[in-house]
């Protein structure tokens, strides 16, 4: 309150009301999928406009959708420590063999176990299981009912190598650092969320040795689809630095949530994730036209002003984020992603220069796959439904079954540059479709020049161009 702790690290006690910060400038959440949407909520009103860092292997739907949809940045850490290797992970039914094996294989090399069972009531029945069939290992119990000094005591042990198998609940799945420890069994695994699959699995492997997930089920005949979907994506990802792709997995099978209120997951209905979002955007779109117009009409006034919605852009030219510039796949397709959704000539700069800065210098395809971004803008002020930049020939595709265009100030701009330059532009019909061609065009910056230049065109007379 008084300002003389510059850092504060504590749990979710940090938000009761007899905490106060004096000026509180950042705030970092750690394991965010462990935290509430009001617990979250209260850390953020502590101060306005208080900076938010929230980092997740796994981050929960709602807040994987809110990164997605623009609200929130995001970025993925998905280069691993050296040395460390993918967690082989195998899906079986309870089979005392495979349990045998892969326990007196890792303690062969040396290794130690986890093996998750998440009922407390029978949880020594499944340690008396393991003490029978690997009757050389020492084995120790952990779990949230146990008193808070035993607990720690077991674990303490485990870690300091005086036991061999840890059998506890999913107590184990966070804040667990033994690089001993490479081999992990989850029995139900069925009963539990992809996240926290992932989290536990991701308690082995953290050395250089090769480690192993077990995932023990009930048949796959009698688990349900989702639960099918959920253990298909543990087996898919396997990869270091797969959590992204994971929590993607988990938004299409469980969906966005609530966006305004606590759901933090929620059905899409087997729409897809593209789908649902579209249909998101047009509804939001169809509501500032509608009900709150005088709110956004600013926006709709410059929407108004657009002749064609979106301008198809077709080239034989080199416009690509070549693979060499930026190597991740998932972060080449964001970035494409990114540069459809802009608007203006701002935004456009400001991920020109954060490409620089993560990247280097720009290639020349991604400068044209930037002024690209340009000539669909020009293309949907001057009208065009299409256009095509082959052969060094800009072919532009009017708007079709509209009579108002044809009669605006703006096509008679684009007739009036035609007049005055009939070597270069032409108007053709082609099976019933007017389009402007446009010859010597080699570059997409020639063909921004060309339509800027005709956007503002001043048709002058002869008399006017006889006299200079």
């Amino acid at each position: 309150k008084d300002g003389q702790v510059d850092i504060l690290i504590g749990t979710h006690r940090v938000v009761s009301k007899d905490i106060e910060f004096k000026n509180l400038g950042l705030l970092i959440i750690d394991e965010e999928q462990k935290f509430g949407v009001k617990t979250k909520d209260k850390l953020k009103e502590m101060k306005v406009n208080v900076d938010v860092l929230t980092l997740s292997a796994t981050p929960i739907p709602r807040t994987l959708h809110f990164s997605l949809m623009g609200a929130r940045d995001l970025s993925i850490i998905a280069t691993p420590p050296p040395n460390r290797q993918p967690v082989t992970t195998e899906l079986h039914t309870f089979n005392e063999t495979i349990i045998r094996d892969a326990v007196s294989y890792e303690l062969k090399r040396g290794g130690q176990v986890f093996f998750v069972h998440n009922r407390v009531s029978d949880i020594e029945s499944i340690a008396n299981i393991i003490y029978k069939l690997v009757p050389d290992c020492r084995i120790t119990i952990a779990h949230g009912q146990m008193e808070g000094h035993q607990l720690e005591k077991a674990m303490l042990k485990f870690v300091e190598g005086e036991y061999d198998v840890l059998v506890s609940t999913n107590i184990i799945e966070s804040g667990l650092d033994i690089p001993n420890a490479n081999t992990i069994i989850i029995n139900q695994a069925h009963m539990f969320g992809l996240s926290d699959l992932h989290q536990m699995r991701g308690r082995v492997g953290r050395s250089n040795k090769k480690a192993y997930c077990y995932l023990l089920t009930q048949p796959t005949s009698v688990l349900t689809a989702d639960s099918r979907k959920r253990l298909a994506a543990l087996e898919e990802f396997t990869e270091l630095g797969d959590g992204f792709k994971v929590a993607m997995r988990d938004l299409d099978i469980r969906g966005a949530g609530n966006l305004l209120g606590a759901e933090q997951s929620g059905f899409i209905n087997d729409l897809g994730y593209e789908t649902y979002h579209k249909i998101l955007d047009d509804a939001v779109q169809e509501l500032k036209e509608t009900e709150f117009k005088e709110l956004f009409a600013s926006e709709l006034a410059e929407k108004a002003k657009l002749i064609v919605q979106d301008c198809v852009i077709e080239t034989d030219l080199e416009i690509l984020i070549p693979d060499s510039y930026v190597a991740n796949i998932s972060e080449r397709l964001g970035l494409y992603s990114r540069l459809d959704s802009i608007k203006d000539e701002e935004q456009l700069e400001k991920i020109s220069l954060e490409l620089k800065d993560r990247f280097g210098a720009l290639p020349p395809p991604v400068v044209e796959l930037i002024n690209t971004v340009r000539l669909r803008w020009l293309g949907e002020k001057l009208g065009f439904e299409k256009l095509s930049l082959k052969n060094e020939r800009l072919r532009a595709y009017f708007i079709s079954n509209n009579d108002a265009y044809f009669k605006s100030e703006v096509f008679g701009k684009i007739l009036a540059y035609i007049q005055q330059n009939p070597r270069q532009c032409k108007i053709k019909d082609q099976v019933g479709k007017a389009m402007m061609v446009i010859e010597n065009i080699k570059h997409v910056d020639q063909a921004i020049e060309l339509l800027n230049h005709m956007h503002v065109f001043e048709f002058k007379s002869s008399k006017e161009i006889s006299s200079k």
